[in-house]
This record gives C-alpha cells, structure tokens and sequence, in this order.
C-alpha cells in the first residue's frame, strides 16, 4: 500500500516535506505522532491521527507513539486562543495511563515485524539540564525562526507565554531524540503541527547533519462550518467514562449526508470500492441512511467493542424505534438514566405505590405531565398514553412497585415522542 497515495483518496493528505513520498516509498520507516494527555481520554480529533498512524502501519511501516509526559506539562499553543491551564503531576500521571490503554486498543504491539511503539517523552526529558538544554539545543533556532509560526504569531496580540513558545522547541527535540534512538525519520501530524514539525526537521538537520521528514493531514471539520468533535454536550471522548457508548454511536448516526460520505473515508478502513458503492447505494435511497449506519457501526465497533455497539443500538431502537417493555427491562439503571438524560423527569414517593396509584392520579396530580385528568382520558382513548412502552387504555389502572424499572423507574409517554421519566424515592 501506498501511504501517500491512501491518505490523499482518503482526505487526509495536507502537506509534506519535500522528498517524503519517495523517500516512504523506498524505505520501510519509522514514523510518530505525540498525545499530549491532557484529559484523561483522547477525543475523536486525535482518532484521526490514530488511523493515521494505523495506514503507516498497514503500508509497512512502523508507528511510534509518543506520549507526552513532558509536553503535556507544557501545553501546546497551536489551535489555541489563549493560554492553557497547567496540570499537575498527579492528575497527568492519571491521564498519561488512561491514553495509554487507548492507544493500546486502537494500534497494532504484538504482531509482525513493524509492530507499534510506544514512548514516553518525560523518559527523555526529566534528566536534562535546563542549561544544557538551553545551550545545545536552544542555539540552533533563532527567534525570528521561531515567531515566525502560525502558532505564534497567532497569539501575539492575545499573548503568549515563554512557557508555551517554548513548546515547539520541545517537541523538535522530541524528533531529534527519537532520531537518535529509533532512527525514526517521519513525523506526521495535523496541519497545525506543521511550525512544529519542520522545528524537529530543521534540529535534526542542524544537530545530526541529518534529513527528516515530515506529513500533515487536514483538520476535519463538518461541511456546516461548526467545528468537529462536538456534540451539544460537549466533546466527544473515546472514552466510555466520559462519552458513553450510547451518545458515541448517536454522534456518528446523527451527521449529515455530505459529513457521512466525507467522515466513512476517514474514520474507516473499508476499501475503496465498498465506500464508493455505499455512496451510490446512498444516494440512491438516503432515507435509509446506510452511509451513517455503516458509519456508526463502524467507528463504535473500533473505539469500543461488538458488545457495546449492540447496547447502542438497542438503546437507540427503545428511543426512536419500535420497542416493548420486555426491551426496556434489558437495560441498566446507567442505560436507562443515560438514553432519557433530557427528558423530563419528576419524583414521587415510593411508598405511594405501596396499595397502588391510579394511572391518571400519576401522569396529571403527582406529576403534571398532562394538564389535567381529562386530557389524560381523551389521549388513552385514541392509544396516547403508554407505561414502559406499553399502550394503556384502562382508565382505573392501577401503578405499583410491580411496574417499577430497576425497582426505581416509570417511563411514561405522551404521545409517541413525548417522554417522561419518573423516580420513586
């Protein structure tokens, strides 16, 4: 496979050093890419240079992985508008293994003879003198050099600290350490890393009188302008502490048709011509949306497991699809709070369902969910009323603990789309 030539049909191709293709043609590599840990999970923008990472790999070449114990004290001021908060050690200890296992998941360590590697940049950097550092390494980028860089100059109005110009002097040396050690002569990144990679490019060529390489790939964005990776929640982790399985899959399911036909390049490794028959299939019939299923699939699979993407779908049929009560009683406390997170929820004490409550004393007296017990009644007539996913028409209903979900829960809906949830306490 030709690395170049995947990552350009795939919409991931930006820019490069000059040679780079030929030399990656010639020469079985080792290439990198650093995760700085400054949450405790990476999000779905640092998934696409994992894949990347994941392509270097399938064309023959060997992935390093960096993780940056030390840059990640730092901050990187690319992308970024103002300065970021620093993180203390115990809490980047805790994020460093998090990313770790992530990376550990989603990158090939224990087969064939270009198996990944993984670093940790605070190795290298936790016994280097600041003086020495100045010295050796400092002298060879000039100020002038170093402003220049979109990541700069970007903030100069706003401001910059030293701590964070610093940073593209740190991860040049990053390069130049790995280099040394690994012989690694490719770094790839998003294109907002490129000041920092032609800094690593430009140490090696000065301190080892050595050629380097590097790659960049576009920033994904949606094709509505607003910015990839974020949902109305907030971001999109890959972690299932901090993006459940549930929200992860909907997040997928729920782009749009040109975002879907854009996103199956990048974030899968399907070949080229099953994505394009998925397109045409697509377009063909776009209501079935086979681009987002394929997608949502896919992608949960990969960052998750079959397991997950089975729960998700399942919670997402009970939501919007077809569903008894039979499919809601499957469903954990975490499930349950997590599929309905949004709608409505009341209380009502436990104990008054000791000897029973009538239906409509729940749904319009202890709740208000329906203005009155009238419009309950009229809604029960024509099918409008359901308990657990269950239509119920018998207006002398009775609710007890019997009913309860998890011994805690009543899911009521109004209508088809209207739900409700109500706690027991």
């Amino acid at each position: 496979m030709d690395f170049i030539a995947e990552l350009r049909w795939r919409g991931l191709f930006y820019d490069m050093i000059p040679g780079t293709e030929e030399y990656l043609q010639k020469h079985p590599a080792k290439g990198y890419i650093g995760f700085d840990p400054t949450a405790p999970s990476l999000g779905i923008g640092n998934l696409v240079q994992i894949i990347i990472l994941r392509h270097f790999q399938r064309a023959g070449h060997t992935p390093v992985a960096v993780i940056g114990g030390a840059t990640g004290m730092i901050g990187d001021p690319s992308g970024k508008s103002a300065e970021r908060n620093l993180l203390d050690t115990e809490q980047l200890a805790i994020n460093q293994e998090k990313v770790k296992s992530q990376l550990e998941k989603l990158l090939d360590f224990e087969e064939g003879p270009n198996k990944a590697i993984m670093v940790n940049n605070y190795d290298w950097f936790k016994d280097i003198n600041v003086l020495d550092f100045l010295r050796d390494v400092g002298k060879h980028l000039t100020i002038s050099y170093m402003m220049a860089k979109d990541s700069v100059k970007n903030r100069l109005e706003s401001g910059i600290s030293f701590t964070e110009f610093s940073y593209q002097l740190l991860q040049g040396y990053d390069f130049y350490h790995l280099y040394n050690t690994l012989d690694c002569r490719v770094q790839l990144g998003g294109s907002d890393q490129w000041g920092n990679l032609t800094s690593g490019v430009e140490l090696i060529r000065r301190m080892a009188g050595g050629e380097a390489y590097a790659v960049t790939s576009p920033l994904v964005t949606k094709t509505d302008g607003t910015k990839f990776g974020k949902s109305e929640e907030g971001n999109i982790y890959l972690s299932p502490d901090m993006t459940s399985p549930y929200k992860f899959y909907q997040f997928w399911l729920n782009v749009s048709d040109d975002d879907a036909a854009k996103f199956i390049k990048i974030f899968t490794f399907l070949e080229q011509q099953e994505i394009e028959g998925l397109i045409e299939d697509h377009q063909a019939a776009p209501h079935q949306r086979l681009l987002q299923n394929r997608l949502a699939d896919y992608v949960t699979t990969m960052v998750h497991d079959e397991a997950a993407l089975q729960s998700a779908k399942n919670a997402s049929q009970i939501l919007f699809g077809k569903s008894t009560k039979e499919s809601l009683l499957t469903l954990s406390e975490e499930e349950i709070l997590e599929i309905f997170e949004g709608v409505p929820k009341f209380e009502i004490a436990r104990d008054q369902l000791g000897h029973g409550m009538g239906l409509l004393d729940l749904v319009a007296d202890q709740t208000g969910i329906f203005k009155s017990k009238g419009e309950a009644r009229r809604l029960m007539k024509d099918n409008g009323v359901r308990l657990n996913k269950e239509v119920v028409r018998d207006q002398e209903y009775e609710v007890t603990t019997s009913d309860l979900l998890k011994d805690k829960y009543l899911l009521v809906q109004r209508g088809k789309k209207n739900y409700f949830l109500v706690e027991a306490t």
